[in-house]
């Protein structure tokens, strides 16, 4: 799991919608680049101005589809057409 803090109302509104709608949200903290599912969006009362814990739950990285069969470069039926 990634937590990440922030204080930007628009942020944390992109969030909760994410959240709310089974969306993945991109964050981008420094140099690292994470992207998954919103799993909790927490506002801390105690302080000044109001700050938010999002955690996300990163997506592994994707698989390259694979053919399902090599496709044949000689046209099977092209002498019917002669």
């Amino acid at each position: 799991m990634f937590t990440y803090e922030t204080a930007d109302q628009k942020e944390v509104r992109r969030f909760r919608i994410a959240q709310f709608n089974g969306r993945t949200a991109t964050v981008k903290s420094g140099e690292a680049t994470v992207t998954g599912f919103v799993r909790s969006v927490l506002e801390q009362e105690s302080t000044m101005p109001p700050r938010w814990i999002i955690t996300i739950i990163p997506n592994g990285p994707k698989d390259e589809p694979k053919p399902l069969r090599p496709s044949s470069r000689a046209r099977p039926f092209a002498e019917d057409y002669l």
